[in-house]
């Protein structure tokens, strides 16, 4: 006696109907998370399952768990945003809260002197992720906000952090496509190359109206432990003042102790020693 074959179909991992039945739940719950951005603040539940890749059940149980849990929030009829409970995880990164804490004292201090917009920035692939914005003068028009990001070759810390990124990073930058953000943005590759050269030897980077019309900022990295240039931070002001170079000085000295605030205690006393007379 033959038995007939019996053709098997797809194993699914617990959720029917998948259409990518080789995700795991976890997976697929991180797809729908990825599907918000800064530019996608909130989400309806159809764009939700259509750019995660599930079915409308399937995305309709998982956004309900993540509300459930407060990873997303319900703002409206059949529209949602990233919740706080992962704003309050994502500030216990202990790398990007190091940062922070150390560069707080110092913008605030930039700010003083200056009156003006301070930034702390880092890299994120190939964008400029925000991690403080404080302002003095709220009339300045700027682009930028907290967790937003924006592309690297088109802002002051941005083009800080691409000027020192590895050169995989800045190939790909250099070969992709340049979006004209503003009247000034470089979207020529030579010039821009030719920019990063610069930032590399003045330590800094003057930028005027390359993010937003009438806005204008100047930048210095910030170098981590072991020298490699961490973050950024950069002062913005109405594209109409001149005196930029002016401003040089005080965001690179404001930079140098963001950088001396992140070595360890024992890393900097070694340092006071040696450069101690007897």
């Amino acid at each position: 006696m033959t038995v007939p074959a019996v053709e098997k179909g797809p194993v699914h991992d617990g959720v029917a109907g998948s259409t990518d039945p080789g995700r795991s739940v976890l997976g697929r719950a991180l797809a729908v998370l990825d599907t918000f951005s800064t530019e996608r603040a909130e989400r309806t539940l159809g764009a939700i399952a259509r750019e995660a890749g599930l079915p409308s059940a399937t995305a309709h149980r998982m956004v309900a768990e993540l509300v459930a849990w407060g990873a997303l929030e319900r703002v409206g009829r059949g529209r949602y945003r990233i919740g706080l409970r992962l704003w309050q995880l994502g500030s216990l990164a202990p790398e990007a809260r190091t940062l922070r804490d150390v560069a707080l004292a110092f913008l605030h201090d930039l700010l003083e002197v200056t009156h003006e917009v301070a930034h702390l920035v880092v890299r994120d692939g190939d964008k400029a992720l925000y991690l403080e914005r404080l302002m003095a003068r709220p009339e300045v028009h700027v682009r930028s906000r907290v967790a937003r990001r924006l592309p690297l070759y088109a802002t002051g810390p941005g083009k800080i952090l691409l000027a020192h990124a590895p050169d995989d990073v800045v190939r790909q930058v250099l070969a992709g496509p340049l979006p004209r953000l503003a009247r000034n943005t470089i979207v020529d590759r030579d010039l821009l190359d030719a920019a990063l050269v610069a930032i590399r030897e003045s330590g800094y980077c003057i930028s005027r109206e390359e993010t937003t019309d009438g806005a204008s900022s100047v930048a210095a990295p910030v170098r981590g432990p072991n020298g490699d240039v961490v973050a950024a931070i950069s002062v913005v002001v109405p594209a109409d003042r001149r005196d930029l170079a002016s401003l040089v000085p005080a965001v690179r000295v404001a930079a140098a102790g963001i950088s001396r605030g992140l070595r360890p205690r024992a890393h900097r006393s070694t340092r006071l020693q040696k450069g101690s007379t007897p």
